[in-house]
């Protein structure tokens, strides 16, 4: 197997905590790029509500920042040692955006982890992962959260 881009995507949620060790090990282990994604969900096209554009664009400068500073203190232990680390904060559906950025990039594989939702939060909230890995341009890890932990 010859890993050169790994992908991960993460909402700084639970979840995403608990994939990233998969993701750094591998990227250590292959000596692969890792480019962690983060995307910023559009809220208007996300709820249906409608929001005047200034306030959408002042909400948007300000999650951005804040993402963005997020992403540079996120996994800094995790990610020590991997010599090739991109950081990127986009906006739109978040899988729509995983999997453009895969395919656009070359990515050799996806590591993503999962929120453990169930019943009627899975329905009402989709599942990005599910559609990550049922569309990829690559093979895609999906890390679950331990039994004990994931929501019911």
């Amino acid at each position: 197997m010859n890993v050169k881009k790994i992908l991960f995507p993460t909402d700084f949620s639970e979840g995403s905590d608990n994939a990233l060790p998969y993701a750094a090990d591998m990227a250590k282990h292959y000596g692969a790029k890792l480019c962690l994604l983060h995307v910023i969900q559009d809220i208007a096209e996300a709820t249906g509500w409608y929001v005047p554009h200034v306030s959408l664009d002042e909400l948007y400068r300000d999650i951005e920042k804040n993402a963005a500073k997020e992403m540079d203190r996120y996994g800094v232990e995790e990610l020590r040692g991997i010599k090739d680390i991109e950081r990127i904060v986009v906006k739109g559906r978040p899988y729509e955006k995983i999997l453009k950025f895969a395919g656009e990039n070359k990515a050799d594989l996806i590591v993503i982890g999962t929120h453990g939702r169930k019943g009627l939060d899975r329905v009402i909230f989709g599942s990005t992962v599910e559609k990550v890995v049922r569309d990829a341009p690559c093979p895609v890890l999906s890390v679950r959260l331990p039994d004990h932990e994931a929501k019911k």
